[in-house]
């Protein structure tokens, strides 16, 4: 159970990297700020050892590109590569999920 008394079903992890996809198609983020807006949409902000391992990961796969750094803190932004990504994997959620939600 969660905090709240709901049910817990569905693990955010499996779908943390689509979620970092779709909040950076939107615009570049620090990881702060996406945790943040995690946080905001699922009412539990995810710790930084799941957003940043995460981050590491759709970079090491070309997804996402460091735009700038501001001190310590780095921008990311979505790469050619991680649009498309996102596009498919979007199309799929909706492919999946449409029953689901209507």
């Amino acid at each position: 159970m969660t905090r709240d008394g709901d049910e817990e079903c569905c693990d955010m992890r499996g779908m943390l990297g689509f979620l970092i996809l779709f909040l950076l198609s939107k615009k570049p983020m620090h990881g702060q700020e996406i945790a943040d807006e995690l946080g905001k949409r699922r009412g539990e902000r995810p710790s930084p050892g799941t957003i940043y391992p995460a981050l590491k990961s759709l970079k090491d796969a070309g997804f996402l590109s460091e735009e700038e750094k501001i001190g310590k803190t780095i921008i990311y932004n979505l790469t050619p590569r991680g649009m498309k990504a996102f596009n498919v994997a979007k199309r799929r959620f909706t492919k999946t999920f449409l029953g689901v939600l209507s």
